[in-house]
């Protein structure tokens, strides 16, 4: 085949070594994170248009994303969550008054409610969404990756406007209070929680 440029073997295209074949970690608790961030942004809705919509619900996302990888630093206890289920947002909807009459839409099924519980916590303190991003560095989650929370950990006014309700500490606590005292322990291994 002269004249042509040779061909390239499979271990040679471009890109493919580059692909990974596993399945991450994350993709066991993708379900989790979308309900849970799901349930929070209706629980707490956004005053204003599409753009303050979408603001809040990255914001919501980032913290049930930090809150998800916490409370399921490994891919086993990922595995397990598939396996056992996350419990659904029963008690969560009752706690902020969400209760729907009619049948239960089949993704409340898939809200974690420590997973809420936790990222309630983050979103009304940005400190403590720091902290917990930082815990994150090493995990199974974060290996590879280079991802940024800052709309959770550094919200800006536009980002505060737009989930004023969601990072409203008052409105936050009843479901933030539910497991507050396990993030902590999670967080300060060290610290006694009061």
């Amino acid at each position: 085949m002269t004249g042509h440029a040779p061909e390239r073997g499979a271990d040679q295209r471009v890109g493919l070594r580059a692909i990974v074949l596993e399945v991450p970690v994350s993709a066991d608790l993708a379900s989790v994170i979308a309900a849970t961030a799901q349930w929070l942004v209706r629980a707490y809705p956004t005053p204003g248009g599409a753009l303050t919509a979408t603001l809040a619900e990255v914001q919501a996302r980032q913290a049930v994303t930090v809150a998800a990888w916490l409370r399921y630093p490994t891919s086993i206890d990922a595995a397990l969550l598939v396996v056992a289920g996350p419990g659904g947002s029963a008690r969560l909807d009752w706690l902020a008054g969400a209760e729907s009459p009619g049948p239960v839409e089949p993704w409340r099924t898939w809200v974690d409610e420590v997973v809420a519980s936790w990222a309630a916590c983050l979103l009304a303190d940005p400190a403590l969404a720091a902290a917990a991003v930082a815990a994150l560095a090493t995990g199974e989650h974060m290996a590879g990756l280079h991802c940024d929370f800052r709309r959770l950990t550094r919200p800006d006014e536009t980002d505060r406007g737009a989930a004023s309700l969601l990072r409203h500490p008052d409105l936050l606590a009843p479901v933030a209070d539910l497991h507050r005292a396990e993030l902590l322990t999670r967080l300060y291994p060290d610290r006694a929680v009061a």
